[in-house]
């Protein structure tokens, strides 16, 4: 079997790309076969433009941990959460999955805490990659998607979203058990 698709390629990385990934993101859903969307959003923002385009579908909005950039400091407004958890999306809390992706490393190599070597190597194809990775092992790590299970995942570099892609979901332990099925978008950068 072969499947033929799509790649957009932004100019340029940043925010200015959000409608368009999420726009992205909502025909590949359409396609019927995904119903877990994941989207990093540290404030929420991007999260809830995400939760307007995708009702009915399993929103998991991963936002990083508290405690950055100070301790206790929470990036994400209240007035955003409650926004995202009014459109029925799971709110994610948590330390950045590549904090912990040298257990992964030393399961499968016997080597030491190499998470931000794989996390360099990831942006090597784009930071939003990156992230969608992350973000997608972050909320299988807290069960709010099934390892195993193909998800689109959302993320960007810096602020807003300019990535989308098709990720078979598994946890932080199991890392090298993740796939990267799908591009449906990315800055060339």
């Amino acid at each position: 079997m072969r499947v033929e698709g799509t790649i957009v390629y932004f100019d340029q990385p940043g925010h200015e790309n959000t409608a368009e990934t999420l726009r992205l993101a909502r025909a590949r859903a359409e396609q019927g076969d995904i119903r877990d969307i994941v989207v990093a959003s540290s404030t929420g923002a991007t999260g809830i433009k995400a939760c307007e385009l995708f009702p009915g579908y399993n929103v998991v909005v991963v936002a990083g941990a508290v405690g950055y950039p100070e301790p206790n400091a929470c990036r994400m407004p209240p007035e955003h959460r409650a926004t995202l958890e009014a459109h029925g999306a799971k709110v994610l809390f948590a330390g950045h999955a590549f904090g912990m992706l040298g257990r992964a490393v030393h399961r499968k190599f016997g080597a030491m805490q190499l998470d931000e070597v794989i996390a360099h190597a990831l942006r090597v194809v784009g930071a939003g990659v990156k992230v969608a990775c992350e973000v997608v092992c972050m909320a299988t790590d807290a069960g709010l998607i099934r390892a195993g299970q193909d998800v689109i995942a959302i993320g960007g570099t810096e602020q807003g979203a300019d990535t989308a892609a098709v990720i078979k979901a598994s946890n932080t332990h199991t890392f090298f058990d993740t796939r990267v099925r799908e591009i449906l978008c990315k800055p060339r950068d």
